[in-house]
């Protein structure tokens, strides 16, 4: 029995070189990691992760701190399961999301680790992969740069291997958006694997008529167009907007993921693993289906040449 002997967390906030700005976020100086670390009675180790976008951490922290060491102490570590629904019930009436699921998706995340360093394999093989490589797309928190800046950008990831290109759109005025998508569309030529990032900016209807806006420009997806509770809303932009919509990385719960792809909401639905309750809830999601096949990015890329590949990481973000 791998016993849980201790829980160590910590947090860190780590300065940004420069200030990043989103349609919806604001400025961000700094961003916040939140660690924990999961060690048995034989002194093996597992270690995950969260983070935010600059504030909430220390509630993170507390969460970890006080409420999951507590819950979590002298268990089986093998029992991931278990531990998940444990921990999700004993802080349900006070979580459910937020700083609890945060918290929990990185106590999760150190189980998984520690049960594939006992095992000796990457987590990616102790899960069920069959591939050591996944294809990446690189994107920044580019809404503020000056165009020649945002394709200067562009070129140094072009440059590095990336094969795929996300940029965030939720300016003031559409026209903009639509100017920035235009000339990034002529950087990269037809065919390219184009995404845009609007980060939760608009309504309903003004999301329909951005999609529209950006049809002609052939983006892979729309992503976060609209706050992310509202599914009734996301299930109309792709109905009438005309693209392919993603979302999820603010989901915080199966059942929230569980709605929003039943509904019809979105094409490909995005679990982030250190937000939505760890590895054991990202499983759970990742066979969700869409109302439209999930394949266009990878059909672009057999057309178009490979995607950039990086090695996977035992802890996928």
């Amino acid at each position: 029995m791998a016993k849980i002997a201790r829980i160590e967390s910590g947090l860190y906030r780590i300065p940004l070189p420069q200030v990043l700005t989103d349609s919806t976020h604001g400025e961000m100086h700094a961003f916040e990691l939140v660690t924990a670390r999961v060690r048995d009675g034989d002194g093996a180790d597992g270690v995950g992760y969260t983070f935010t976008v600059g504030r909430g951490g220390g509630a993170v922290l507390s969460v970890l701190r006080q409420e999951i060491a507590e819950i979590a102490a002298n268990a089986d570590a093998d029992r991931i399961e278990f531990l998940w629904n444990k921990v999700w019930w004993e802080t349900h009436y006070g979580g459910r999301g937020g700083p609890t699921v945060l918290a929990l998706s990185a106590f999760d995340m150190a189980l998984w680790d520690l049960k594939a360093k006992r095992a000796g394999l990457p987590l990616w093989r102790l899960i069920g992969g069959h591939d050591p490589r996944v294809p990446c797309y690189a994107g920044g928190i580019d809404l503020d740069l000056p165009l020649d800046a945002l394709l200067r950008q562009t070129d140094d990831n072009l440059g590095r291997g990336f094969r795929a290109i996300k940029m965030k759109v939720g300016r003031a005025r559409l026209a903009e958006d639509v100017e920035r998508v235009r000339a990034m569309r002529g950087h990269l030529g037809d065919g390219f694997p184009l995404m845009l990032d609007a980060n939760m900016r608009w309504t309903v209807a003004e999301a329909v008529r951005a999609a529209r806006a950006f049809a002609p420009y052939d983006p892979v997806w729309l992503e976060e167009p609209i706050p992310p509770d509202d599914v009734a809303g996301h299930a109309r932009v792709l109905a009438e907007g005309g693209l392919p919509i993603a979302a999820g990385e603010n989901l915080r719960t199966l059942w929230d993921f569980r709605h929003l792809i039943a509904s019809g909401g979105v094409s490909y639905p995005e679990p982030d693993v250190t937000n939505c309750g760890g590895v054991t809830a990202f499983m759970k999601v990742a066979p969700g289906r869409s109302v439209r096949p999930a394949g266009d990015l990878a059909r672009r890329a057999r057309r178009d040449g490979p995607l950039a590949r990086r090695r996977a990481e035992p802890l996928v973000s």
